[in-house]
């Protein structure tokens, strides 16, 4: 027995369904391949239900020696908490367990995370263990198809002190409503990328003063994978990456925004909010800018990432 069902989580409406506690983190690998297989067989559209259930880890703590890999590779201090960007990864398998369900109707190949917003309402020490929750919130029609937003949230003592947001895009066809979200037009598809280079590029914006310039190995992506757990194939090498339209492996969108956060730094009770736009490919150069409170990654002629900090009022 992996699970257990319990009363309606935290705040649950009445359209909430109980909990779902599991006894132990998923393996990632048939999670996957299942998402995989049941790709084909997803028809998106933003009034399409979707799973109800919210999954629950009741005491995951972090690996030691993930933990500090993560870190090297994403340039946090070793402090003894856990980075603002590390709950996620805490968080990716139930992720990837809704995700990869019949039930829920986005297609996992092909799906582009398009932002993430993290608030953090105090340090979390690292030796501690975390209850870690993730849910579907809702979809949302999206001018290139439907977007969905998945919550990942970390209680200690069963007080909350961490919580993402992140969008999805699953690309279709659609003539969506006015209103809908035109932010994530990061198709990774090369006619996608032809299409982009016959619009004013986003480096014709006038960028942020840059602060670092960073060389990216071409073994980024695996290097990140084996430290986060996430080893989609476009990220580790050219030939896995070509399958999926890519010229070249890509850096994880998380890499990229741990890294910047990194760099940026944020407050103990902070938000960050970060909006992904282009992918990076590997090996490469990119040049780390920021101004205030924004930051932002940009290539030599385009916009990788874009986001910015705030305290918590």
């Amino acid at each position: 027995m992996t699970e257990a069902i319990s009363g309606p989580g935290p705040g649950a409406g009445p359209e909430e369904s109980h909990n779902v506690v599991l006894t132990r983190a998923p393996a990632l690998a048939p999670l996957l391949a299942r998402g995989a297989l049941l790709s084909p067989t997803k028809r998106p559209r933003p009034d399409a239900p979707f799973p109800r259930t919210r999954l629950v880890l009741p005491a995951v703590r972090a690996d030691a020696g993930r933990l500090a890999a993560y870190e090297r590779i994403c340039g946090f201090d070793a402090d003894g908490t856990l980075p603002v960007t590390y709950p996620h990864v805490l968080g990716f398998a139930p992720t990837m367990r809704l995700m990869s369900e019949r039930a829920f109707p986005l297609p996992v190949l092909g799906l582009v995370h398009t932002s993430i917003e993290v608030t953090r309402r105090a340090a979390m020490p690292a030796d501690r263990a975390y209850e870690i929750a993730v849910h579907v919130a809702g979809l949302a029609p999206h001018r290139r198809g439907t977007e969905a937003t998945v919550v990942t949230e970390a209680r200690a003592d069963g007080e909350p002190v961490w919580e993402s947001r992140s969008t999805y895009l699953a690309r279709h066809r659609a003539d969506p409503p006015a209103g809908a979200r035109e932010e994530g037009d990061d198709r990774p598809e090369p006619e996608a990328l032809a299409e982009r280079e016959e619009r004013p590029k986003p480096a014709e914006r006038e960028a942020m003063p840059v602060a670092a310039e960073w060389r990216l190995a071409g073994d980024l992506g695996r290097r990140y994978g084996a430290a986060s757990g996430d080893r989609n194939p476009i990220h580790l090498t050219a030939a896995t990456a070509r399958l999926f339209g890519f010229p070249r492996a890509i850096a994880h969108g998380m890499w990229t925004a741990a890294r910047c956060v990194a760099a940026h730094g944020m407050p103990e009770a902070g938000r960050v909010t970060v909006r992904f736009r282009a992918p990076v490919l590997l090996p490469g150069t990119v040049a780390y800018g920021e101004s205030g409170d924004r930051f932002e990654l940009r290539g030599r002629d385009r916009l990788h990432l874009e986001g910015e900090t705030s305290p918590l009022q």
